[in-house]
This record gives structure tokens, sequence and C-alpha cells, in this order.
């Protein structure tokens, strides 16, 4: 049966491209965990079947999303962010993994609150500043309830630490508050006070202070950088042009740190080369492209903030992965979008693209 001209259907294009990101993502945590894997798990199926069953259940909240009346739902988001602060608090008290509290283990299943804590920040933003009675001028506005909320959380993601996630929400908020018409010296004085508190922190007390030194070390000698990123741009240089083939990379076999993780775009550069590189950017600029489109042709503040906040976000948080395995920014343990092994940032990657198929059902045609 064919389509009424005026029935509002969503955005095929985004999906699919999202469906072909999710199934090179799937491919490549295969190829780049299956040494890593059978090491250490006895199975080199180990990472791929957990990556397998958060891309379904992904897919199952895409769908629950679009089906959802998100103008009512984010009504919901301050009681909810509340919550997340509470898991948020709640990561010191589990053991830390890799040096790091970022994870609420439940069994099987490991829950990283930042990851939510970013998704309904951005809820939170859209419905509250879509409201026409604030005044985004006035100083005061700008700060509060935004400021503690906001600032809590930054302080406590970056404490686990996760500069990453810290980093992507900061800029984030920062963006939709800009377009939702703030003025920049009220950012700036939201802002400047929080990283100054940063860098007490960092090069006074000396929290995490050897690795930002041994990245400023890395800007002048690149040979003199931490083994994770001398050996990130040694596998991304490695494949050339055509890289050394699916399956056939080297620096995975326990030579570069989390390349099933943090670093999964290296070991594509190395088994898929320069052109393998180029599809892969091209695909998230596709993505942003879509996303972008459907927030321009929303047809109220809500919708364009939102699809705004969800698209930027998405655009923040694989700039900075590429930025580390680059090495043009410090290490950070931050995930690339739908790529990454991680079921937490799968999922709520994959909830952004089911928040925007659902706005582009709003667009005005």
């Amino acid at each position: 049966m064919k389509r009424s001209r005026t029935e509002k259907t969503y955005d095929e294009k985004l999906f699919f491209g999202y469906l072909f990101m999710l199934l090179v993502g799937l491919v490549m945590v295969y190829s780049t965990s299956s040494m890593i894997a059978e090491s250490r798990h006895g199975s080199h199926l180990y990472f791929f079947g957990r990556q397998l069953v958060w891309a379904f259940l992904s897919l199952i909240a895409i769908y629950v999303i679009m089906k959802l009346d998100l103008k009512k739902l984010t009504v919901y988001s301050p009681p909810l962010i509340f919550v997340t602060l509470l898991m948020l608090i709640a990561v010191f008290f589990m053991p830390a993994r890799n040096g790091a509290h970022r994870w609420i283990v439940l069994g099987p299943v490991s829950v990283q609150p930042s990851e939510i804590f970013k998704f309904l920040t951005i809820c939170y933003l859209a419905f509250s500043l879509a409201n026409p009675k604030r005044n985004m001028t006035d100083l005061k506005q700008v700060l509060l309830p935004y400021l503690p909320i906001i600032g809590v959380g930054l302080g406590l993601i970056l404490l686990e630490p996760d500069l990453g996630s810290t980093i992507v929400i900061l800029i984030t908020t920062v963006g939709i508050f800009y377009l939702a018409g703030a003025r920049v010296k009220h950012l700036a004085l939201a802002i400047l006070p929080q990283i100054g508190l940063a860098a007490i922190v960092v090069f006074g007390l000396g929290y995490k202070k050897a690795r930002m030194m041994s990245y400023i070390d890395a800007v002048w000698d690149p040979l003199q950088g931490s083994y994770h990123l001398k050996q990130a741009v040694l596998t991304l240089g490695s494949g050339g042009v055509f890289g050394t083939g699916l399956g056939e990379g080297r620096q995975k076999l326990f030579f570069l740190p989390y390349p099933h993780t943090d670093f999964i775009f290296a070991g594509i550069g190395e088994e898929l080369g320069l052109i393998g590189l180029l599809i892969i950017l091209g695909g998230f600029f596709f993505i942003l492209r879509r996303g972008l489109a459907i927030a321009s042709a929303q047809p109220d503040r809500f919708g364009f903030l939102l699809a705004t906040g969800m698209t930027w976000s998405l655009f923040i948080n694989v700039a900075v992965n590429l930025g580390v395995v680059t090495g043009l920014l410090p290490v950070t343990g931050l995930a690339l979008p739908f790529l990454s092994y991680g079921g937490s940032s799968l999922l709520m990657s994959s909830a952004a693209v089911g928040v925007l198929l659902n706005l582009s059902r709003r667009c005005v045609r």
C-alpha cells in the first residue's frame, strides 16, 4: 500500500545510516577483540556475543522511543536526573576498573551512569529552555536551577575519573544554552569557575596530574607520550591506504590497549586502511547531517533544542574520541558511538538516534 503524501513517516535515511554503522561496529568489535576474548575468557566470541545482545536491545529501544510522546515524557527528566546523580555517587562504592569508578555492576550487567546523565541532561534542557517564560538574557535564569544540577553531575563524573564524558556534556550543554538565546558572557561566567576548579584539582591537588603531564610532554615530543598514545598512533598509521585486511591486524595482539573499546578507530585504520576510515567518517557525517536536517525542520523550540542537543552530543563524542586516537587530546577513556564495545555507550547513542527518528515525524514538510 502506498503511503499518503501527508502521512508523516520517520527519516529512513537516518535509520539505514545507523544500521550500517551498527553492523560495522559489530564486525570490528569481533575482529579487534577475538584474541583478547580467547585469552581472558576462553571464547573468541565473548565480547562479540555481549555486544550483539546490546545491539538487539538498542534496536528495541529505538522502536520504543519512536512510539513515545517525547514532549510529555521530558516533564519527568528533572526527577530522573536526580536519580542519576545518586547513581553517579553509587559508582564510588563499586570496585574500580582500570583505576576508575565509572560503572554500577549488577551481576553480569554493567551500567555507566555518566551516559544516562548525558542523555537526560539534553532532555531536561530542551524541556526547560523551551518554556517561553524563561528569559535567557537574565543571568540568574541561566545559572539557576541549571548550574547546581549540571555542575554536581559534571563534578562527580570528573572525579570517577571520566574526562571524556565531562568534556562532551559540558560542550553540549553550552551549545544548547547558546542556541536557546543565552549570552556568551553569561556562559563564560558559568563555565570559567568550573574550568578553574578542574585545573586546581588536577595541577594543584595532583588528581590525575601524571596523565595530563604525559599529554603535555607528547605535544612537544610525540615519543614522550604515554604507551597508549604511541600505540594508538602507530596502529592508526600502519594500515596505509588499503589496510592489512579484515582480521589481519597485528596491533590487537596485546600491543594496543583496549583495541575494541576506546581505540577501535585505530584498529579500523590498521585493518581497513585510509579508505575504511574515510567510509566510517562518511557514515558519521551522514548521521550528523540528517540530525541537523531534522532539527532545522522542527515546528517548535522544544523539538529544535532536543534534536540539536542529541546531534551535537554525538558529534562532540566522535570528535573527542578521534582527538584521543590521533594524539590531539589526552587519553580520556571515551567510547566511539556505535562502534566501540560497551553496552551503555551503544544503548544511549542508539537512544539519541531513536529521539531523532521520533522527532523526524514532527518535521515540517
